[in-house]
């Protein structure tokens, strides 16, 4: 078989998650996160959005209601990664959720971004994170990438916003 390289402007359009709880869900992603609700269909799955797309993350009940999360050491999702479009977004966002009294689960620097780690009410883990411009990117003497996981000086990122 050949060697096929996936288009270069490909991107992840989409999560689709179970949840346990539609409503305490949504009360995540739209109430603390500011996701907005583009629709819903019945009480069972709702569809949330960044900026008005259709849907940037899926949520539903169809086989999990009441569920519980799944064991911490069985394969499935690791995160959900999203975007910030810059630094002061992920220094507002830290700011809010400080304010929530929400907890981080971790927090770092990976030279080519800045990460903040969490867990959404079904223990599935988030991280909202800014890309630092790619120049900045550090690199490897071979030019690749140079990613590394260094702790976030949180003081710092918050002294965005001052």
């Amino acid at each position: 078989m050949d060697k096929y390289t996936i288009p270069e402007g490909t991107r992840i359009g989409h999560i689709h998650l179970k949840v346990s709880d539609l409503q305490r869900s949504l009360e995540f992603y739209c109430g603390l996160l500011g996701f907005e609700l583009m629709t819903t269909f019945g009480d069972s799955a709702a569809f949330i959005s960044a900026g008005g797309y259709h849907h940037h993350i899926g949520l539903n009940t169809w086989t999990s209601k009441d569920g519980s999360p799944p064991p911490s050491n069985s394969t499935g999702l690791f995160h959900t990664a999203i975007l910030f479009p810059g630094r002061s977004d992920l220094a507002a966002i830290l700011q809010r959720l400080n304010e929530a009294n929400y907890p981080l689960t971790g927090a770092a620097d990976h030279g080519v971004s800045e990460a903040l780690y969490l867990n959404d009410p079904d223990k599935n883990g988030v991280e909202l994170y800014w890309d630092r411009p790619k120049e900045l990117w550090p690199k490897k003497e071979d030019g690749s990438l140079e990613m590394y996981t260094r702790p976030l000086d949180l003081s710092g990122l918050l002294a965005e916003l001052l």
